[in-house]
C-alpha cells in the first residue's frame, strides 16, 4: 500500500474545509425562497400583485424569490407545513395553524392596521336591516355566508361574535348549515346580488371594493362593525436560516418592514405600511382557535 507524503495529507486537510464551505455557499446561492398568500381575493389579481413583490425581495436579499399561488386557505397552511414554501402571508388563524404545525416558525411582520383589525357584517338592501352599534338581532333566520372556513376575519371572529352576542351557534341563529363563499370579495358580491341575505368579511376588502367601484354600498350595506382583534401577518419557516444562513429571517423581516412603495404594499393591501410582529401578538387568536376547535 502506497503511503501519501505528509505534505500532501496536510494540503488535503486544508482543502476540505474550503471545499465544504464552497459547496455550502453554492447551495445557498442556488436556493429559492418560495412564498405564498392565503387566496382571499381573485387568484389572477393576487399573482399580478405578488410577482412585483417577489422581484423586489430578490433584489433586496440577493437571492431568487418566487411567489407560489395556492388554491385555498388550508392549502396555504399545508404548503408551509410541508416546506413547499418558506414564507407566507397568512390571516391570524392560518398563521396560528401554520406555526402550531411547524416548530420554530415565527410571525415576522404585519400591517400597521393588523393589531386593530375588524370585520363587517353586511346585508342585502332588501332585508331592510339598518346599521347599529349593537349586534343586529334582525339577522336571525336570514341566509348568511362566511368567507373561507379558515378565515380569521371571514369566519373565526364573526363566529365568535355571533356566539357571544346571541348565545347560539351560527347554525342555530341563522337556521341553516354554514355556507362559505371562499373569499371576502365573493362574500361581498353574493350579498350584493341577493344570493345571500347577509355575510361577514374583512373590512379592508369591502372598503377597497367600494373605493374602486367594484361594489355598491347601497345594495351591500354594512350593518355592524365588530370589535378589534389581531389579524394578518408574514410568517417565516425555520428552514430559512438553515438554507440562507443564520440571521437571514431577521434580514427578511427588516426588508419587509422597510417597504414604502405603494405598488408593493398593495400586494397585501397595506398602504399604511408594515411593522414587526411576533407570535405573541396572535396569542388571543390561538386561544380562541383552541376554544372553538379551529386548530387542526
Amino acid at each position: 500500500m502506497k503511503v501519501l507524503p505528509s505534505s500532501l495529507l496536510v494540503s488535503l486537510a486544508l482543502f476540505v474545509p474550503f471545499f465544504s464551505a464552497g459547496c455550502s455557499d453554492a447551495k445557498a446561492s442556488d436556493a429559492v425562497l418560495r412564498f405564498t398568500a392565503i387566496p382571499d381575493h381573485n387568484s389572477t389579481e393576487l399573482r399580478a400583485k405578488f410577482d412585483p413583490l417577489a422581484a423586489h425581495l430578490s433584489a433586496e436579499l440577493g437571492i431568487t424569490v418566487e411567489y407560489i399561488p395556492t388554491a385555498s386557505y388550508p392549502a396555504s397552511v399545508d404548503a408551509f407545513k410541508n416546506g413547499d414554501v418558506q414564507l407566507a402571508w397568512f390571516g391570524g388563524l392560518t398563521g396560528v395553524q401554520a406555526r402550531e404545525a411547524v416548530e420554530g416558525s415565527r410571525a415576522i411582520a404585519q400591517g400597521k392596521a393588523d393589531p386593530t383589525f375588524k370585520s363587517y357584517f353586511v346585508v342585502n338592501a332588501s332585508t331592510g336591516i339598518e346599521k347599529s352599534d349593537a349586534f343586529p338581532a334582525g339577522l336571525e333566520g336570514k341566509s348568511f355566508t362566511f368567507g373561507s372556513e379558515a378565515s380569521t376575519s371571514g369566519r373565526l371572529m364573526p363566529e365568535y361574535f355571533i356566539r357571544e352576542n346571541t348565545e347560539k351557534s351560527p347554525e342555530e341563529f341563522f337556521g341553516s348549515a354554514n355556507s362559505y363563499s371562499g373569499g371576502h370579495d365573493k362574500t361581498a358580491k353574493l350579498v350584493e346580488a341577493g344570493t345571500f341575505d347577509s355575510g361577514a368579511l374583512n373590512y379592508k376588502t369591502y372598503d377597497s371594493m367600494v373605493a374602486e367601484g367594484k361594489l355598491d354600498p347601497e345594495r351591500c350595506r354594512v350593518v355592524w362593525v365588530t370589535p378589534e382583534y389581531a389579524d394578518y401577518n408574514w410568517t417565516a419557516h425555520p428552514e430559512l436560516d438553515t438554507t440562507f444562513g443564520e440571521g437571514f429571517t431577521d434580514k427578511l423581516a427588516s426588508a419587509l418592514v422597510a417597504i414604502q412603495d405603494p405598488e408593493l404594499l398593495a400586494a397585501v393591501d397595506r398602504a399604511e405600511g408594515l411593522i414587526p410582529a411576533t407570535n405573541q401578538d396572535f396569542e388571543s387568536i390561538r386561544q380562541l382557535a383552541i376554544e372553538l376547535k379551529f386548530l387542526r
